[in-house]
C-alpha cells in the first residue's frame, strides 16, 4: 500500500489517517525515524501508559511457578 504525503515549509507532514489506525498512532506520540540504506523507516514509540498490563497473558504462568516455588520450598524446609 502505498501513501504520500507533502513536508510543509515547518519540516511538518501529516500522517495519513489509515496509517494512523492501523498503527495506533495518536496525537502527542513520539515517532522514532531510523535511517536505511534503501530509504526512511518510521517507527511509532507508545507511551508508558499504553504499555500498561502487555504482559498480563503471561502473568498467570508466572504466577503459576512462583506458587509451585514456594511448595517446594516448603516441603524442603519441613523436612
Amino acid at each position: 500500500m502505498v501513501h504520500i504525503a507533502k513536508v510543509t515549509s515547518k519540516r511538518m507532514i501529516t500522517i495519513p489517517a489509515k496509517i494512523m489506525r492501523k498503527y495506533n498512532i495518536r496525537e502527542g506520540m513520539k515517532v522514532k525515524f531510523i535511517e536505511r540504506e534503501d530509504g526512511i523507516l518510521m517507527v511509532p514509540i507508545p507511551n508508558l501508559e499504553d504499555l500498561w498490563g502487555v504482559d498480563r497473558k503471561h502473568t498467570s504462568i508466572i504466577i503459576d511457578a512462583i506458587k509451585e516455588l514456594e511448595a517446594e520450598h516448603r516441603e524442603e524446609a519441613m523436612k
